[in-house]
Protein backbone atom coordinates (compact mmCIF):
# COMPACT_ATOMS: atom_id res chain seq x y z
CA UNK A 1 0.00 0.00 0.00
CA UNK A 2 1.33 3.43 -0.93
CA UNK A 3 1.12 6.27 1.69
CA UNK A 4 1.42 9.81 1.35
CA UNK A 5 3.09 12.31 3.53
CA UNK A 6 0.49 15.85 4.41
CA UNK A 7 2.69 17.39 1.75
CA UNK A 8 2.39 14.41 -1.02
CA UNK A 9 -1.90 14.99 -0.54
CA UNK A 10 -3.45 15.34 -3.73
CA UNK A 11 -4.80 18.89 -4.43
CA UNK A 12 -8.59 19.37 -4.33
CA UNK A 13 -9.98 22.14 -6.40
CA UNK A 14 -12.03 24.39 -4.48
CA UNK A 15 -15.94 24.31 -5.95
CA UNK A 16 -16.85 26.41 -7.81
CA UNK A 17 -19.31 29.90 -6.93
CA UNK A 18 -22.93 29.15 -6.52
CA UNK A 19 -23.38 31.02 -9.69
CA UNK A 20 -21.45 28.92 -12.00
CA UNK A 21 -23.99 26.13 -10.22
CA UNK A 22 -27.01 28.19 -11.46
CA UNK A 23 -25.45 28.20 -14.70
CA UNK A 24 -24.60 24.88 -15.60
CA UNK A 25 -27.85 23.98 -14.21
CA UNK A 26 -29.77 26.46 -16.82
CA UNK A 27 -28.01 25.21 -19.57
CA UNK A 28 -28.22 21.69 -18.99
CA UNK A 29 -31.79 21.02 -17.31
CA UNK A 30 -33.58 21.92 -20.51
CA UNK A 31 -32.99 18.82 -22.47
CA UNK A 32 -34.13 16.86 -19.46
CA UNK A 33 -37.41 18.39 -19.38
CA UNK A 34 -40.25 16.86 -20.07
CA UNK A 35 -42.27 19.17 -22.46
CA UNK A 36 -45.44 18.85 -20.24
CA UNK A 37 -45.18 22.05 -18.47
CA UNK A 38 -48.10 24.34 -18.65
CA UNK A 39 -47.28 26.77 -21.25
CA UNK A 40 -44.95 23.99 -23.39
CA UNK A 41 -48.38 21.95 -23.32
CA UNK A 42 -50.78 25.01 -24.14
CA UNK A 43 -48.06 25.12 -26.96
CA UNK A 44 -48.47 21.81 -28.23
CA UNK A 45 -51.88 21.49 -28.05
CA UNK A 46 -52.85 24.72 -29.37
CA UNK A 47 -50.72 24.13 -32.32
CA UNK A 48 -52.15 20.11 -32.85
CA UNK A 49 -55.82 21.40 -32.55
CA UNK A 50 -54.91 24.34 -34.87
CA UNK A 51 -53.96 21.14 -37.47
CA UNK A 52 -57.37 19.96 -37.19
CA UNK A 53 -59.01 23.25 -37.59
CA UNK A 54 -60.09 23.92 -33.85
CA UNK A 55 -59.51 27.14 -32.06
CA UNK A 56 -59.02 27.09 -28.32
CA UNK A 57 -62.02 29.53 -26.98
CA UNK A 58 -62.85 29.90 -30.68
CA UNK A 59 -66.72 30.50 -31.95
CA UNK A 60 -66.68 27.80 -35.07
CA UNK A 61 -68.28 24.20 -34.13
CA UNK A 62 -66.34 22.01 -33.09
CA UNK A 63 -64.00 24.40 -31.01
CA UNK A 64 -63.13 24.04 -27.29
CA UNK A 65 -63.62 26.16 -24.16
CA UNK A 66 -60.92 25.45 -21.60
CA UNK A 67 -61.87 26.48 -17.79
CA UNK A 68 -58.60 25.02 -16.36
CA UNK A 69 -55.16 25.42 -18.07
CA UNK A 70 -54.05 22.16 -16.32
CA UNK A 71 -56.27 20.65 -19.13
CA UNK A 72 -52.78 20.99 -21.56
CA UNK A 73 -50.62 19.45 -19.53
CA UNK A 74 -53.16 16.14 -18.90
CA UNK A 75 -54.19 15.77 -22.52
CA UNK A 76 -50.04 15.91 -23.88
CA UNK A 77 -49.22 13.35 -20.63
CA UNK A 78 -51.92 11.28 -21.11
CA UNK A 79 -53.12 11.67 -24.42
CA UNK A 80 -57.51 9.57 -24.74
CA UNK A 81 -57.49 9.20 -21.00
CA UNK A 82 -56.02 12.95 -20.25
CA UNK A 83 -58.74 14.23 -22.68
CA UNK A 84 -61.34 12.91 -21.62
CA UNK A 85 -61.23 12.61 -18.14
CA UNK A 86 -60.63 16.78 -18.45
CA UNK A 87 -63.62 16.77 -19.85
CA UNK A 88 -65.59 15.08 -17.45
CA UNK A 89 -64.40 17.27 -14.60
CA UNK A 90 -65.33 20.21 -16.69
CA UNK A 91 -61.95 21.32 -17.72
CA UNK A 92 -62.92 22.08 -21.14
CA UNK A 93 -66.33 21.98 -23.23
CA UNK A 94 -67.35 22.36 -27.06
CA UNK A 95 -70.99 23.15 -28.50
CA UNK A 96 -70.62 20.79 -30.56
CA UNK A 97 -67.69 17.43 -29.65
CA UNK A 98 -69.02 15.38 -31.88
CA UNK A 99 -67.84 17.62 -34.61
CA UNK A 100 -64.73 18.26 -32.11
CA UNK A 101 -63.82 14.23 -32.23
CA UNK A 102 -64.41 14.27 -35.97
CA UNK A 103 -62.28 16.67 -36.44
CA UNK A 104 -59.20 15.23 -34.42
CA UNK A 105 -60.38 11.92 -35.87
CA UNK A 106 -59.57 13.20 -39.28
CA UNK A 107 -56.64 15.20 -39.02
CA UNK A 108 -54.96 12.01 -37.52
CA UNK A 109 -54.15 13.64 -34.37
CA UNK A 110 -54.40 10.27 -32.41
CA UNK A 111 -51.28 9.63 -33.97
CA UNK A 112 -49.38 13.06 -33.07
CA UNK A 113 -49.58 12.55 -29.53
CA UNK A 114 -47.04 9.65 -28.61
CA UNK A 115 -46.04 8.46 -25.24
CA UNK A 116 -48.94 7.40 -23.38
CA UNK A 117 -48.08 4.99 -21.14
CA UNK A 118 -51.34 3.48 -20.75
CA UNK A 119 -51.18 2.83 -24.50
CA UNK A 120 -47.79 0.67 -23.69
CA UNK A 121 -49.39 -0.76 -20.85
CA UNK A 122 -52.75 -1.65 -22.98
CA UNK A 123 -50.47 -3.29 -25.90
CA UNK A 124 -48.28 -5.44 -23.27
CA UNK A 125 -51.68 -6.99 -21.58
CA UNK A 126 -52.86 -7.70 -24.80
CA UNK A 127 -50.10 -9.27 -26.07
CA UNK A 128 -49.28 -11.51 -22.96
CA UNK A 129 -53.02 -12.11 -21.76
CA UNK A 130 -56.27 -12.94 -22.83
CA UNK A 131 -58.38 -10.28 -21.82
CA UNK A 132 -61.39 -12.01 -23.01
CA UNK A 133 -60.97 -15.17 -21.95
CA UNK A 134 -64.18 -17.02 -20.07
CA UNK A 135 -62.51 -15.87 -16.19
CA UNK A 136 -62.49 -12.30 -16.97
CA UNK A 137 -65.64 -11.78 -19.89
CA UNK A 138 -68.31 -11.90 -17.36
CA UNK A 139 -66.70 -9.32 -15.31
CA UNK A 140 -65.95 -7.04 -18.58
CA UNK A 141 -69.67 -7.58 -19.24
CA UNK A 142 -70.99 -6.78 -16.10
CA UNK A 143 -68.98 -3.86 -16.25
CA UNK A 144 -71.17 -1.57 -19.37
CA UNK A 145 -74.01 -3.49 -19.96
CA UNK A 146 -75.49 -3.93 -16.00
CA UNK A 147 -74.82 -0.49 -15.04
CA UNK A 148 -78.86 -0.09 -15.00
CA UNK A 149 -81.99 -0.95 -17.30
CA UNK A 150 -83.59 2.69 -16.46
CA UNK A 151 -80.54 4.05 -18.52
CA UNK A 152 -81.06 1.48 -21.22
CA UNK A 153 -84.87 1.80 -21.82
CA UNK A 154 -84.63 5.48 -22.04
CA UNK A 155 -81.71 5.38 -24.46
CA UNK A 156 -82.87 2.86 -26.31
CA UNK A 157 -85.78 1.95 -28.56
CA UNK A 158 -88.75 -0.09 -27.69
CA UNK A 159 -86.97 -3.26 -28.32
CA UNK A 160 -83.90 -2.48 -26.34
CA UNK A 161 -81.65 -2.69 -29.86
CA UNK A 162 -78.27 -1.76 -29.07
CA UNK A 163 -76.28 -1.54 -32.51
CA UNK A 164 -76.04 0.20 -35.14
CA UNK A 165 -79.52 1.03 -37.22
CA UNK A 166 -79.71 1.34 -40.89
CA UNK A 167 -81.56 4.53 -42.20
CA UNK A 168 -81.59 3.91 -45.73
CA UNK A 169 -85.50 4.84 -45.65
CA UNK A 170 -85.60 5.31 -41.72
CA UNK A 171 -86.66 9.00 -40.29
CA UNK A 172 -86.80 7.51 -36.62
CA UNK A 173 -84.49 5.39 -34.39
CA UNK A 174 -87.40 2.91 -34.10
CA UNK A 175 -87.77 2.90 -38.16
CA UNK A 176 -84.28 2.74 -38.08
CA UNK A 177 -83.75 -0.40 -35.90
CA UNK A 178 -86.91 -2.05 -36.97
CA UNK A 179 -85.35 -1.96 -40.63
CA UNK A 180 -81.96 -3.43 -39.72
CA UNK A 181 -83.65 -6.33 -38.09
CA UNK A 182 -85.49 -6.77 -40.64
CA UNK A 183 -82.62 -6.72 -42.90
CA UNK A 184 -80.92 -9.20 -41.02
CA UNK A 185 -84.08 -11.40 -41.23
CA UNK A 186 -83.92 -11.44 -44.65
CA UNK A 187 -80.14 -11.80 -45.50
CA UNK A 188 -80.86 -15.23 -42.97
CA UNK A 189 -83.67 -16.35 -44.94
CA UNK A 190 -85.31 -16.67 -42.14
CA UNK A 191 -88.27 -19.56 -42.47
CA UNK A 192 -91.28 -20.12 -39.77
CA UNK A 193 -89.95 -23.26 -37.81
CA UNK A 194 -86.19 -22.48 -38.43
CA UNK A 195 -84.25 -23.20 -35.08
CA UNK A 196 -82.38 -19.49 -34.93
CA UNK A 197 -78.96 -19.03 -32.05
CA UNK A 198 -78.38 -15.54 -31.10
CA UNK A 199 -74.84 -14.54 -29.93
CA UNK A 200 -74.28 -11.97 -27.46
CA UNK A 201 -78.23 -11.62 -27.74
CA UNK A 202 -78.29 -7.95 -25.92
CA UNK A 203 -82.19 -7.75 -24.34
CA UNK A 204 -83.28 -9.68 -27.56
CA UNK A 205 -84.35 -6.79 -29.97
CA UNK A 206 -83.49 -9.30 -32.75
CA UNK A 207 -84.49 -12.68 -31.17
CA UNK A 208 -88.01 -10.93 -30.58
CA UNK A 209 -87.74 -9.54 -34.47
CA UNK A 210 -87.47 -13.36 -35.48
CA UNK A 211 -90.15 -15.04 -33.45
CA UNK A 212 -92.42 -12.25 -34.05
CA UNK A 213 -92.13 -11.66 -37.78
CA UNK A 214 -91.03 -15.21 -39.18
CA UNK A 215 -91.99 -17.46 -36.56
CA UNK A 216 -88.81 -18.49 -35.40
CA UNK A 217 -87.61 -20.07 -32.31
CA UNK A 218 -84.52 -18.76 -30.88
CA UNK A 219 -81.94 -19.22 -28.35
CA UNK A 220 -80.32 -16.20 -27.36
CA UNK A 221 -77.15 -15.85 -24.94
CA UNK A 222 -75.34 -13.31 -22.81
CA UNK A 223 -73.71 -12.64 -20.03
CA UNK A 224 -75.28 -9.64 -18.96
CA UNK A 225 -77.96 -10.49 -16.05
CA UNK A 226 -79.94 -7.85 -16.72
CA UNK A 227 -80.00 -8.20 -20.47
CA UNK A 228 -81.04 -11.65 -19.14
CA UNK A 229 -83.94 -10.58 -16.44
CA UNK A 230 -85.67 -7.37 -18.54
CA UNK A 231 -85.31 -9.48 -22.43
CA UNK A 232 -87.49 -12.96 -20.76
CA UNK A 233 -89.92 -10.49 -19.10
CA UNK A 234 -89.89 -8.70 -22.31
CA UNK A 235 -90.67 -11.68 -24.53
CA UNK A 236 -91.45 -14.86 -22.18
CA UNK A 237 -94.35 -16.02 -20.65
CA UNK A 238 -94.99 -12.40 -18.68
CA UNK A 239 -94.59 -10.20 -21.89
CA UNK A 240 -95.02 -10.92 -25.41
CA UNK A 241 -95.13 -15.11 -24.93
CA UNK A 242 -92.48 -15.49 -27.72
CA UNK A 243 -90.92 -18.41 -28.38
CA UNK A 244 -87.72 -16.34 -27.55
CA UNK A 245 -85.83 -17.89 -24.53
CA UNK A 246 -82.29 -15.85 -23.26
CA UNK A 247 -80.04 -17.46 -21.19
CA UNK A 248 -76.70 -16.25 -19.03
CA UNK A 249 -74.50 -18.42 -20.84
CA UNK A 250 -70.88 -17.81 -22.45
CA UNK A 251 -70.42 -18.31 -25.95
CA UNK A 252 -67.97 -20.78 -25.66
CA UNK A 253 -70.28 -23.04 -24.08
CA UNK A 254 -73.09 -23.49 -26.82
CA UNK A 255 -74.04 -26.70 -28.35
CA UNK A 256 -76.69 -27.72 -29.96
CA UNK A 257 -78.04 -27.73 -33.83
CA UNK A 258 -78.84 -24.59 -35.47
CA UNK A 259 -80.58 -23.88 -38.75
CA UNK A 260 -79.17 -20.11 -38.57
CA UNK A 261 -76.78 -18.56 -36.16
CA UNK A 262 -75.84 -14.45 -35.83
CA UNK A 263 -73.87 -12.32 -34.23
CA UNK A 264 -74.68 -8.77 -33.73
CA UNK A 265 -72.38 -6.57 -31.90
CA UNK A 266 -70.28 -8.99 -29.71
CA UNK A 267 -67.79 -9.56 -31.78
CA UNK A 268 -66.75 -6.22 -30.80
CA UNK A 269 -66.66 -7.92 -27.23
CA UNK A 270 -64.51 -11.69 -28.22
CA UNK A 271 -60.78 -10.32 -28.63
CA UNK A 272 -58.00 -11.43 -31.37
CA UNK A 273 -57.38 -14.58 -29.68
CA UNK A 274 -60.80 -15.58 -29.56
CA UNK A 275 -62.01 -14.92 -32.93
CA UNK A 276 -61.33 -18.04 -34.31
CA UNK A 277 -62.75 -19.79 -31.70
CA UNK A 278 -66.14 -18.09 -32.53
CA UNK A 279 -65.89 -19.48 -36.05
CA UNK A 280 -65.43 -22.27 -34.91
CA UNK A 281 -68.66 -21.84 -32.35
CA UNK A 282 -70.63 -20.78 -34.92
CA UNK A 283 -69.48 -23.52 -37.23
CA UNK A 284 -70.14 -26.50 -34.95
CA UNK A 285 -73.82 -25.09 -34.19
CA UNK A 286 -74.87 -24.45 -37.84
CA UNK A 287 -76.39 -26.79 -39.78
CA UNK A 288 -74.35 -27.69 -42.76
CA UNK A 289 -76.94 -25.79 -45.36
CA UNK A 290 -77.22 -23.25 -42.84
CA UNK A 291 -76.45 -19.34 -43.54
CA UNK A 292 -74.73 -17.31 -40.55
CA UNK A 293 -74.32 -13.45 -40.39
CA UNK A 294 -71.67 -11.41 -38.54
CA UNK A 295 -72.96 -7.78 -37.62
CA UNK A 296 -69.89 -5.92 -36.31
CA UNK A 297 -68.10 -2.65 -35.91
CA UNK A 298 -64.61 -3.08 -37.85
CA UNK A 299 -61.31 -1.27 -37.17
CA UNK A 300 -59.87 0.17 -40.39
CA UNK A 301 -56.37 -2.16 -39.26
CA UNK A 302 -55.85 -4.42 -37.23
CA UNK A 303 -55.62 -4.13 -33.19
CA UNK A 304 -54.77 -5.30 -30.14
CA UNK A 305 -57.01 -3.57 -27.77
CA UNK A 306 -59.18 -0.55 -27.81
CA UNK A 307 -58.60 3.09 -27.00
CA UNK A 308 -57.40 3.53 -23.85
CA UNK A 309 -60.48 6.05 -22.75
CA UNK A 310 -63.26 3.77 -23.95
CA UNK A 311 -61.03 0.52 -22.08
CA UNK A 312 -60.98 2.26 -18.65
CA UNK A 313 -64.75 3.94 -18.52
CA UNK A 314 -67.09 2.16 -21.27
CA UNK A 315 -65.99 -0.89 -22.69
CA UNK A 316 -63.35 -3.06 -20.66
CA UNK A 317 -61.50 -5.09 -22.94
CA UNK A 318 -63.03 -4.42 -25.47
CA UNK A 319 -61.39 -4.29 -29.58
CA UNK A 320 -63.12 -4.13 -32.74
CA UNK A 321 -61.71 -7.05 -35.46
CA UNK A 322 -60.17 -5.72 -38.58
CA UNK A 323 -61.65 -7.20 -42.28
CA UNK A 324 -58.29 -9.28 -41.89
CA UNK A 325 -58.62 -10.84 -39.08
CA UNK A 326 -62.14 -11.61 -39.40
CA UNK A 327 -61.07 -13.01 -42.52
CA UNK A 328 -58.06 -14.96 -40.71
CA UNK A 329 -60.93 -16.13 -38.73
CA UNK A 330 -63.31 -17.77 -41.01
CA UNK A 331 -60.59 -19.52 -43.35
CA UNK A 332 -61.49 -23.12 -44.30
CA UNK A 333 -64.35 -22.84 -42.50
CA UNK A 334 -66.80 -20.04 -43.99
CA UNK A 335 -67.26 -18.63 -47.69
CA UNK A 336 -68.16 -14.91 -46.87
CA UNK A 337 -71.19 -14.55 -49.58
CA UNK A 338 -72.34 -11.06 -49.12
CA UNK A 339 -70.30 -8.01 -47.01
CA UNK A 340 -72.02 -4.77 -46.16
CA UNK A 341 -71.14 -1.72 -45.25
CA UNK A 342 -73.12 0.80 -42.94
CA UNK A 343 -70.74 2.32 -41.00
CA UNK A 344 -72.21 5.35 -41.84
CA UNK A 345 -75.54 4.85 -40.39
CA UNK A 346 -73.82 4.49 -37.21
CA UNK A 347 -73.50 8.01 -36.61
CA UNK A 348 -77.19 8.97 -36.69
CA UNK A 349 -77.93 6.17 -34.14
CA UNK A 350 -75.71 7.30 -31.75
CA UNK A 351 -77.05 10.70 -32.28
CA UNK A 352 -80.39 9.79 -31.78
CA UNK A 353 -79.33 7.64 -28.42
CA UNK A 354 -77.76 10.88 -27.34
CA UNK A 355 -81.06 12.63 -27.94
CA UNK A 356 -82.84 10.36 -25.69
CA UNK A 357 -80.33 10.34 -22.90
CA UNK A 358 -79.81 13.87 -22.94
CA UNK A 359 -83.51 14.67 -22.89
CA UNK A 360 -84.63 12.31 -20.06
CA UNK A 361 -81.20 12.46 -17.95
CA UNK A 362 -83.49 14.53 -15.51
CA UNK A 363 -85.57 11.17 -14.40
CA UNK A 364 -82.24 9.04 -13.86
CA UNK A 365 -79.88 12.09 -12.40
CA UNK A 366 -80.26 10.69 -8.84
CA UNK A 367 -78.75 7.28 -9.66
CA UNK A 368 -76.05 8.68 -12.52
CA UNK A 369 -74.38 11.90 -10.96
CA UNK A 370 -72.95 14.80 -13.00
CA UNK A 371 -69.84 13.79 -13.98
CA UNK A 372 -71.09 10.14 -15.36
CA UNK A 373 -73.70 12.56 -17.61
CA UNK A 374 -70.35 14.38 -18.94
CA UNK A 375 -68.73 10.93 -18.93
CA UNK A 376 -71.74 9.42 -21.32
CA UNK A 377 -71.62 12.49 -23.38
CA UNK A 378 -68.42 12.12 -23.97
CA UNK A 379 -68.46 8.15 -25.03
CA UNK A 380 -71.79 8.75 -27.42
CA UNK A 381 -70.64 12.44 -29.32
CA UNK A 382 -66.86 10.91 -29.49
CA UNK A 383 -68.30 7.64 -31.48
CA UNK A 384 -70.69 9.82 -33.55
CA UNK A 385 -67.35 11.73 -34.13
CA UNK A 386 -65.32 9.00 -34.93
CA UNK A 387 -68.07 7.37 -37.21
CA UNK A 388 -68.36 10.60 -39.34
CA UNK A 389 -64.54 10.44 -40.29
CA UNK A 390 -64.93 7.02 -41.14
CA UNK A 391 -62.38 6.22 -38.59
CA UNK A 392 -64.48 2.84 -38.07
CA UNK A 393 -66.70 0.59 -40.18
CA UNK A 394 -69.55 -1.42 -39.60
CA UNK A 395 -70.17 -4.73 -41.44
CA UNK A 396 -72.32 -7.40 -41.82
CA UNK A 397 -71.29 -10.65 -43.09
CA UNK A 398 -73.11 -13.45 -44.55
CA UNK A 399 -71.49 -16.71 -44.50
CA UNK A 400 -72.18 -20.27 -45.37
CA UNK A 401 -70.27 -23.33 -44.88
CA UNK A 402 -67.88 -24.59 -48.01
CA UNK A 403 -69.26 -26.15 -50.53
CA UNK A 404 -72.87 -25.39 -49.92
CA UNK A 405 -75.33 -22.85 -52.36
CA UNK A 406 -74.67 -19.54 -52.27
CA UNK A 407 -78.14 -18.01 -50.68
CA UNK A 408 -80.21 -15.22 -52.03
CA UNK A 409 -78.61 -12.57 -48.82
CA UNK A 410 -77.93 -9.47 -50.82
CA UNK A 411 -80.59 -7.48 -49.90
CA UNK A 412 -79.00 -3.56 -49.47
Amino acid sequence: MQHHSPGDRPQVAPPPPPSAIRELFDRVMPAFRAPTRSSEAETIVRELFGLAGIEIDGTNPGDITVHDPRFYERTVRDASVGFGESYMDGWWESDALDVTIMKIMKANLKQKIQGSWRLKALTVKAVLMNLQAKTRSGASVEAHYDIGNDLYTRMLDERMVYTCGYWKDAKTLQEAQDAKLDLVARKLGLKPGMRVLDLGCGWGGMASWAAEKYGCSVLGVTLSKDQVALGNEMWGPKGKKLDVELRLCDYRDVHGTFDRVYSIGMMEHVGPKNYRDMMKVIDRNLVDDGVALVHTIVNNRSLRHGTPWIEKYIFPNAVAPSMSQLGRAMEDLFVPEDIHNIGPDYDPTLMAWWDNFDRTYGEISHRYDRRFYLMWKFYLLAAAGACRARDGQLYQVVMTKIGQTQPDCRMI
